[in-house]
């Protein structure tokens, strides 16, 4: 990367990682959209968002631990499936074709429940944990094939089921990002033994950007404008990974 092309990288993820972490995701599917729209090889794309994925989902589950909102009885039944099952996705490499096409219809699906609000159906309903496991097993699989956290698809169905309120779905789904990255980004390496040489300097800018806004996010409603937003670079970018 030239020196330019770097600092282009880095402000733009440092703006995705400030607008993901103040509504409860580390951000993955817009750092796969960064890293699409700017040209960057998918052996590259993957390894990268995990990486980013997790330091901004530390950051982001400290802070929502710390304003209260975690509940581990609704955490476990789903981490206890995904965690192996992201290994698994994160160690298979999928032919180019089909990565791009698998990613491009999770970015698609990413812009869409930004733009839809999942409805609360009776809150606080108990958890099926039969559902949960199994759910859980999903959404690891497919995170570690793209390179995603699952936060995009764990909040929505925690809050479709009426299993948590918005903040504590937005709690549990930053440390079950966290261990669906590190888990797909440790199976990735086993496979690959590849890491971009400039990430420290990725890893930087989303560190920052990530403090921000979960610290914004964990204390204020979030901003329905910012999902907009998302949305609007989600759909562009997934157009572009389907279509070209």
């Amino acid at each position: 990367m030239t020196p330019e092309f770097l600092a282009l990288l880095c402000a733009a993820l440092f703006l995705v990682a400030l607008l993901y972490s103040s509504v409860g995701h580390a951000g993955a599917s817009g750092y796969i959209a960064v890293m699409s729209l700017l040209g960057l090889a998918p052996a590259v794309i993957k390894p990268t968002a995990l990486a980013l994925n997790i330091l901004v989902a530390l950051v982001a589950a400290w802070q929502f631990w710390r304003a209260g909102h975690f509940r581990w009885a609704l955490f476990w039944p789903f981490a206890v499936t995904a965690v192996p099952a992201a290994f698994v996705g994160g160690w298979i490499s999928l032919p180019t074709p089909a990565f791009t096409l698998l990613l491009g219809l999770v970015l698609l699906w990413s812009a869409w429940r930004f733009l839809v609000e999942a409805p609360e159906a009776r809150p606080d309903r108990p958890l099926q944990r039969g559902v949960a496991l199994a759910s859980g097993a999903g959404i690891g699989l497919l995170s570690g094939l793209t390179g995603t956290g699952g936060g995009i698809f764990l909040t929505p169905l925690l809050l479709m089921m009426g299993w948590a309120r918005p903040k504590n779905a937005a709690a549990v789904s930053a440390l079950f990002i966290l261990m669906n990255s590190t888990s797909g980004l440790l199976g990735n390496w086993a496979s690959t033994r590849n890491l971009p040489d400039e990430l420290p300097m990725l890893l930087a800018a989303v560190l920052v950007g990530g403090a921000i806004g979960s610290f914004m996010g964990s204390r204020r409603l979030p901003a329905q404008q910012i999902k907009r937003l998302l949305a609007v670079v989600l759909v562009i970018a997934g157009l572009k990974l389907l279509f070209t």
